[in-house]
């Protein structure tokens, strides 16, 4: 089974950053009307995630999940049952998709808190975007968030 990648507007913003925490490929199309992520779906070969029931017939060949409101918990275990990951939990950026890499602490000298430096965790950049990354606190709560909406617990890091 092959992952699927996927677009959307920025109305599913929240669940799109939760998909690419668990490694999903997940472009999100800012300002984007529903018509937008649906050409982009079909040109990119992605599935459309919109909130919207509207069908457009000329729209009829693309993949459409629609998400219910208020029920995100619900789509993202849904979606990661039905769609495996393109890559390991936590190795996309949350906010552009990008794949992580891999990068030395000297690298981030300056841009990330000394005591993570000293701590001698493994960093992780964005070439996307530029954010740095790295195991702690926030990256555990994320973490029990999204078991506790999965019903299960993640793999552990990669």
């Amino acid at each position: 089974m092959t992952a699927t990648p996927f677009v959307t507007d920025s109305s599913l913003e929240s669940l799109a950053r939760r998909l690419r925490f668990l490694g999903h490929d997940v472009l999100t199309l800012p300002g984007a009307r529903l018509e937008d992520v649906l050409a982009a779906a079909r040109r990119e070969a992605r599935t459309a995630l919109t909130l919207s029931r509207r069908r457009p017939r000329r729209w009829a060949d693309v993949p459409v999940y629609t998400v219910e409101r208020d029920d995100e918990a619900v789509a993202l275990r849904e979606l990661t049952a039905r769609h495996p990951p393109a890559d390991p939990p936590f190795s996309r950026c949350g906010l552009c998709n990008a794949r992580l890499e891999r990068r030395l602490p000297i690298e981030a000298r300056g841009e990330v808190p000394a005591r993570v430096l000293r701590a001698g965790r493994e960093l992780r950049y964005c070439p996307g975007c530029g954010k740095w990354y790295w195991e702690g606190t926030h990256v555990r709560a994320i973490r029990a968030g999204l078991e506790r909406a999965l019903g299960r617990p993640l793999a552990p890091p990669a």
